[in-house]
């Protein structure tokens, strides 16, 4: 089953959903980011949710989300756009921790005290960001609290993520159910109820068990709006025009102190891992250089 988003709506406007199979391209970030078990499964988590929260996107916005904690993945960091490309990254890969109750301890892995980010580049003239702290570190509870109190829009979140005796992604994927104004508490009740009875994301994804099946399950008995439907993938946008701007950017000592030693500059994309190599002669100039 190919990496794809759905987002869907109520007939008469109060519910709305996002579903998502990101098996794919957690298992590129995996494989680009060197995670361990633990650390694989809590940036595949943040990279499932990021891409259920650009379901929203139009046109060229732009969304990030980022945790920063006191565990010892320290940051991650995960973007995606209305086309439905997606890149990630984690500070560090290693967490380093064993399971926890016959689970990966995430929690652990991430931190108890720390904030969730998330930025929104709308096309206006400043991004908007909400932050909140996070409440259980598993990454889909966060982010309902997110959506629940810093935009208002009750929400249930559910992501899961499987890997394979290698250690590889085997399956990942998530849903966002939102309650919208005027939504019958009785009707958010039961969809609340039929998503806690159903088994993990993770587990109906192994078992071929499609979004749109998902949604049709959770949302039976509900008349519903066609699905629309955004094909996902990891692609990262740097570029060494945008690696070269980072040079410009450093202060002017620096940049002296690199013309002196005469020196390739290599910078590496945290996300992707592209080298970009920049020779003593395509270093940004310094002023009053001798």
């Amino acid at each position: 089953m190919s990496d794809h988003l759905l987002r869907i709506s109520s007939v008469d406007g109060t519910l709305r959903a996002m579903a998502a199979v990101t098996t794919d391209l957690c298992e590129v970030a995996r494989q680009l980011q060197q995670t361990d078990p633990t650390a694989t499964v809590a940036l595949a988590r943040v990279a499932t949710g990021t891409a259920l929260l650009g379901a929203l996107l139009k046109d060229n916005q732009r969304l990030a989300v980022m945790i920063e904690a006191s565990g010892p993945l320290h940051k991650l960091h995960a973007e995606t756009d209305s086309h439905g490309y997606v890149r990630c990254s984690v500070k560090n890969p290693i967490a380093g921790l064993p399971p926890k109750d016959d689970r990966f301890d995430v929690a652990g892995a991430i931190g108890r005290a720390g904030f969730l980010h998330v930025i929104k580049d709308l096309g206006m003239k400043t991004p908007y960001r909400g932050m909140v702290q996070l409440q259980t570190s598993e990454v889909g509870d966060d982010i309902a609290f997110y959506l629940t109190t810093s935009e208002q829009v009750p929400s249930s979140v559910a992501i899961g993520v499987t890997l394979s005796q290698t250690a590889a992604v085997h399956a990942a994927g998530g849903l966002i159910v939102q309650a919208l104004p005027g939504c019958p508490e009785e009707i958010l009740d039961n969809i609340e109820t039929r998503l806690r009875a159903m088994p993990p994301v993770s587990a109906q994804l192994l078992a071929g068990v499609t979004p749109q099946q998902l949604i049709d399950e959770l949302f039976a008995g509900i008349p519903l709006h066609p699905a629309s439907r955004t094909p996902l993938m990891f692609r990262c946008s740097c570029s060494r025009e945008q690696v070269g701007g980072i040079l410009k950017g450093l202060d002017q000592e620096t940049l002296a102190d690199m013309h002196q030693r005469a020196e390739t500059v290599t910078i590496t994309c945290e996300y992707c891992q592209r080298r970009y190599d920049f020779p003593p002669e395509e270093l940004p100039p310094v002023g009053n250089l001798k």
